[in-house]
């Protein structure tokens, strides 16, 4: 079997991995005006829906899911929060990011750690896609008082 990719993806391909990296450098950084940038004005943000968690809710626009980011800094402490990514695939608009997160909820004083799969798609050099899957469990039992 030969597969063979279209100059379009490997345009798209570049263009999308480029992206990625200005949202991981906006993230280290903690640059939430980037970040907006960065996002589309509609976004399709799936993140497992956990009411026990503060900075887990529905999000949709640019603005909203940037502040994901801010409020996360802001509800952990920051010198507890660890983030490797261990791969990061492209394929034209989509990448697909792997790694492992910690933390340590603030109000608790409890931590929380796993492996996460960040799905993002790269549409007009803007994020129209965030769908991330994390250890969910351990993250709210982190936030259980």
């Amino acid at each position: 079997m030969s597969v063979r990719a279209s100059a379009e993806t490997v345009v798209d391909g570049e263009a999308t991995r480029g992206v990625v990296r200005e949202f991981l450098a906006a993230r280290a950084a903690g640059d939430t005006g980037r970040l907006v940038e960065l996002f589309a004005d509609r976004v399709d943000w799936v993140l497992a829906e956990n009411p026990g968690v503060p900075w887990i809710r529905p999000r949709s626009t640019g603005a909203e899911c940037a502040a994901q980011f801010t409020e996360l800094s802001e509800l952990t402490v920051p010198e507890d929060a660890r983030v490797s990514v261990t791969a990061v695939l492209v394929d034209g608009t989509d990448a697909v990011l792997t790694g492992h997160l910690s933390g340590t909820v603030r109000a608790t004083g409890k931590s929380f750690e796993g492996p996460f799969a960040l799905r993002l798609t790269v549409e007009g050099g803007r994020i129209t896609r965030h769908h991330l899957y994390e250890n969910s469990l351990s993250i709210a039992e982190a936030c259980a008082v």
